[in-house]
């Protein structure tokens, strides 16, 4: 009797397949084998694809006239050591006679077809092949998979799609990076690492940075009165500038103190009238149900997670506590033959006391509300991320899953609640000027010889969704616009009624820089294409143009942080000298458009649904590539990056200049002192600015960011220059948990204790006197 051949993408996967097929299955290295089923694993790319010099010796050198090396046929090579030993035993697997066919168990999806088509032809497979299209690793759904296995034919666009994008990668990437490379051997120290989703990426956040240092904030003084009706009944007031009965063309913002303080002096100790006082309803529709990328951002913005450590924990809930449903996914719809499982599914997780009451609403609903959940169209290969009718223990998951499975059973508990309804009320005083009337200003608010203050009063009257998750009146102020209007809670007030200024004073503020991308926003950025959108129906409208794919955009992060192109400084992505210069150099050249890479993931979709044609997208890529590379060529070839000048060497009164690899006061024709700063610490590039201080000094003021830990986890910390017994200088980490030997403080997950070794004011005073001495 001939067995079926089930490869997974992972170990866990493989051993949760066991569970639901005939057993009893005999544990073997890298494998399980029962009666019926011999199971192996991929354990993530086994294989991949072949580096230049796998086609030619002669590729082992860079040199520009072997470019662009578009291979006619590409080559598969085995990742490493590690998956030489498991591909070893799934080529034997595949070869064995009593195999009757395979079945592709991998991940569902464009990445999950990737690994298997690799590995099948690497192995040079030949036996019939179907596959399974997992969305939920329940045992229920992988019976009823297994129950409906389809044609591997079936996935052959998807596959075409797949490959197609590995390719154009590596065709992007591998010739654009050694042009560049080529180029600026003189002024970066190893290869300039380019790439067709990379590189707009870092654009990005690298133009980002250019604006907020070309910013020059500007001064300008705000003006708030508290106001008190007959009673006590007091609310705040921001002054807005009235003109001709418009209220604030210019909004709250005042040019000069001089201005502001006339407006106070005008204003101080006199009543005014309430000219305006509209109350209108609005209603707030729940969020839609997440897809990857949304719960990235919504775990950023909430718990400080990175894009990296969000996937994890989803992929943990998914796979090891099947708690939640696929979570590589760009779809935030269900299809309907999901409907029946809502209420079960509602039920399951209402068990637990924290989701009962919102649980018992939805399952209490005659009739579910689905115009803006179920919708088949929207779901391509997986459907939002929603919890699954699995019996699971949130209370035995770690911290980081726990949060990340509350996140998503109360947006699916919340969405099927009805909207939140808020009362918005605006109350406009005009204050008269001293020469104008003392009567009360005509009640149709014009606010003519007066000055006039604006406030803004929200009320939640039905909880709606928002009580799923305990939540009252949010701040609905655009971020970075502190100058806006409060929502405060008001005193029940009457329009024409007069009160009494009891307090006003002005306020100097200055205008700020455009903030820099979290992970949150920069994930909504690459979603977009690099548009500013947050509506959720319009971004969803948007996303077969954006960059990359909910699987890959947290690693394209963290491929960025890892080249040193950007680093981390709490929850901000800042983006290095070098980071920058890379930019500066491409300019305006289409690799560093977000657009353009957000065209070729649409056109990926379209292979994918048999509208384009892996042909010809493939021919267009090849044609990117002789132009990249012809580009980089010309525009390159003279590029010098000018070497930063430091000031005297602390030890012999040399000049100090940067090289490649560090700040010396060595040259070609004098070795100097040995004296040198290297630039490379903890996994970041020194900037001039650190180095030049620590010269001046010996030691920084404030502590460095962006330095990483073994664990991978980002850290800031000063630094000290200090001599060795043997005379060498070096740089050392200059905080108490340095000088007792322990590991550096997360960032990711206590922020609270970096901010107390931020605030460790003996740590600079043990340093001036070590410095001086």
């Amino acid at each position: 009797m001939s067995k079926t051949l089930v490869i997974a993408e992972k170990p866990s996967v493989g051993q949760d397949l066991a569970r639901v097929l005939k057993g009893p299955f005999q544990k073997q290295e890298g494998l399980l084998e029962g009666p019926e089923h011999v199971i192996t694993w991929a354990v993530g790319h086994l294989v991949q694809l072949a580096e230049p010099d796998e086609y030619d010796p002669k590729f082992k050198r860079w040199r520009m006239e072997d470019l662009p090396i578009v291979p006619e046929h590409f080559k598969l090579v085995v990742r490493d050591e590690r998956s030489r030993k498991q591909m070893t035993v799934v080529t034997r697997q595949l070869g064995r006679e009593d195999i009757g066919e395979v079945v592709n168990a991998c991940d569902a999806g464009r990445e999950g077809e990737l690994i298997f088509a690799y590995l099948y032809e690497k192995a040079k497979g030949k036996k019939t092949v179907r596959r399974l299209w997992l969305n939920s690793m329940t045992s229920v759904a992988m019976k009823e998979a297994f129950a409906a296995l389809r044609p591997a034919a079936e996935f052959a666009q998807l596959e075409q799609a797949a490959r197609s994008r590995s390719e154009a990668d590596w065709i992007v990437g591998m010739n654009a990076t050694r042009a560049a490379t080529i180029r600026l051997r003189s002024s970066f120290d190893g290869a300039v690492s380019l790439g067709r989703v990379q590189t707009p990426t870092l654009a990005i956040v690298a133009r980002r940075e250019e604006e907020i240092r070309a910013f020059t904030p500007e001064p300008y003084w705000l003006v708030d009165a508290t106001f008190e009706a007959a009673g006590e009944r007091s609310y705040g007031g921001r002054f807005h500038e009235s003109r001709g009965g418009a209220v604030a063309l210019r909004g709250p913002r005042l040019a000069t103190e001089a201005e502001a303080e006339a407006i106070v002096a005008a204003c101080r100790g006199r009543r005014g009238t309430i000219t305006t006082l509209e109350k209108k309803e609005q209603r707030e529709k729940a969020p839609m149900l997440y897809d990857l990328t949304s719960l990235q951002r919504e775990a950023n913005n909430r718990y400080g997670f990175s894009a990296k450590r969000t996937l994890a924990a989803a992929q943990r809930c998914y796979e090891e506590h099947k708690a939640l449903t696929y979570p590589r996914t760009n779809s935030r719809y269900l299809t309907n033959d999901m409907v029946p499982e809502i209420k079960p599914i509602a039920e399951l997780v209402g068990t637990h006391p924290q989701y009962r009451r919102a649980a018992e609403y939805v399952t209490g609903l005659d009739l579910l509300p689905l115009a803006r959940v179920v919708n088949d169209a929207k779901v391509t290969d997986h459907h939002a991320i929603i919890p699954t009718r699995s019996e699971h223990k949130p209370e035995k998951m770690g911290a980081d899953d726990q949060r990340i499975y509350d996140l998503v059973v109360r947006r699916f508990l919340a969405v099927f609640h009805p909207d939140a309804v808020f009362e918005n009320t605006r109350v406009e005083t005009t204050v008269p000027a001293p020469d104008a009337q003392r009567t009360a200003p005509a009640p149709d608010g014009g606010g003519e010889g007066g000055h006039v203050f604006r406030t803004r009063g929200k009320l939640l009257l039905v909880p709606g969704w928002r009580g799923v998750y305990d939540e009252g009146v949010a701040d609905t102020r655009a971020k970075g616009e502190e100058e806006e209007d409060v929502d405060q809670q008001l005193p029940r007030l009457e329009r024409g009624e007069l009160v009494d200024t009891v307090h006003i004073a002005s306020e100097r503020k200055e205008t700020k820089p455009p903030r820099r991308y979290s992970d949150a926003s920069l994930l909504g950025a690459m979603e977009t294409a690099g548009k500013l959108v947050e509506d959720d129906e319009l971004r969803e409208a948007m996303k077969d143009s954006g960059i990359g794919t909910p699987a890959t955009r947290s690693a394209i992060i963290e491929r960025l942080i890892q080249v040193a192109y950007l680093e981390r400084d709490a929850r901000a992505l800042v983006a290095t000298e070098k980071g920058l210069n890379v930019i500066r150099l491409l300019n305006a050249h289409p690799l560093t458009s977000p657009g353009l890479t957000g065209s070729w993931e649409h056109r990926l979709g379209k292979i994918e649904r048999g509208e384009d044609s892996r042909e010809d997208f493939m021919s267009d890529i090849a044609g990117f590539a002789q132009e990249t590379v012809g580009e980089l060529d010309q525009k390159l070839k003279d590029v010098r990056i000018p070497r930063a000048k430091l000031g005297p060497c602390p030890v012999c009164g040399r000049e100090i200049t940067e090289n490649r690899k560090g700040y010396s006061c060595w040259s070609r024709d004098d070795p100097g002192c040995g004296f040198v700063i290297w630039k490379s610490k903890a996994g970041k590039q020194l900037p001039v600015a650190v180095a030049r201080e620590l010269i001046k000094t010996g030691y920084t003021a404030n502590q460095v960011t962006g330095f990483r830990g073994r664990s991978g986890r980002n850290f800031r910390a000063r630094l000290a220059l200090r001599q060795t017994e043997d005379g060498k200088w070096r740089v050392e980490f200059d905080e108490e948990w340095a000088r007792e030997g322990a590991k550096p403080p997360d960032a990711e997950s206590d922020a609270a204790q970096v901010a107390a070794a931020g605030s460790d004011g003996a740590g600079s005073s043990q340093i001036t006197q070590r410095t001086a001495a």
